[in-house]
């Protein structure tokens, strides 16, 4: 990792957990009420909220290793 973990670094990473976490929770509450669109809109949104964290974690140095699936 070639970025320090500081009060900023945590801050930012964070917000970016509570944003998936947000993200996560609209995305099941639409599942639970069955509606598609909102669903797939809420897929999206969540989608994009994990890749930021992956961007951030990634650009701060940490090595992710994501099995291949498949």
């Amino acid at each position: 990792m070639h970025q320090p973990i500081d009060d900023h670094f945590l801050s930012k990473y964070r917000a970016l957990l509570d944003a998936e976490d947000l993200a996560f929770d609209e995305l099941e509450h639409a599942c639970e009420e069955g509606d598609r669109t909102q669903f797939d809109k809420d897929m999206v949104d969540w989608q994009n909220a994990l890749e930021h964290k992956l961007v951030f974690l990634a650009n701060a140095g940490v090595d992710l290793k994501l099995p291949v699936l498949g």
